[in-house]
């Protein structure tokens, strides 16, 4: 399963991980051994025993790594800098076995910023899976919810996961069709 750009690695310390693709929470011993396979959007895919699990960015110092550091915005931000910056952020949720990220995939399908009755910044985002049955869908829901709500300024943050329309591979980005070889 691991490649030549695999890195060895063990964890440093016991870790929450979820493993791919059914998203299943484990903690992951220290001292257990593996190999880093995909190292995208400030989280890490490491193959232990045959297996995949997903590392996330805050917890990169139990495999070695850096943890990852929350996105910052300039106190005049304004709205277009905000969604700039969620869009950036989108942009770090990747599908864990595929290397390219959910806007490039064609994943997301809305995300709308505006304000609530308070003022307050709200996001709402429409995805949805390259497989209906994926038992990723839970975690990449949530890495994209907490990956928006890390940004200053946002209140409120909802990820809604639909199937209509079903995705194809004609959604992804020129590039991303490139990368994965779906012309």
């Amino acid at each position: 399963m691991f490649n030549q750009t695999s890195q060895p690695c063990q964890f440093e310390r016991d870790c929450d991980v979820v493993m791919i693709p059914s998203g299943d929470e484990v903690t992951m011993p220290a001292g257990t051994a593996g190999y880093i396979t995909q190292a995208l959007g400030g989280s890490f895919t490491v193959f232990v025993e045959g297996n995949l699990f997903r590392v996330a960015g805050i917890d990169a110092d139990a495999i070695g790594k850096e943890p990852v550091m929350p996105p910052a915005l300039p106190e005049d931000a304004t709205e277009d800098d905000v969604e700039k910056l969620i869009w950036e952020q989108l942009k770090t949720c990747y599908d864990p076995e595929i290397p390219v990220n959910i806007v490039d995939l064609g994943l997301v399908y809305t995300c709308d910023l505006d304000r609530n009755p308070s003022g307050e910044r709200q996001v709402r985002v429409e995805m949805t899976l390259t497989a209906p049955g994926c038992g990723m869908g839970p975690i990449l829901v949530e890495d994209v919810r907490s990956k928006i709500s890390l940004i200053p300024t946002i209140a409120d943050v909802e990820v809604e996961l639909v199937f209509d329309p079903p995705w194809n591979h004609m959604m992804m980005s020129e590039a991303a069709r490139l990368e994965t070889g779906m012309f």
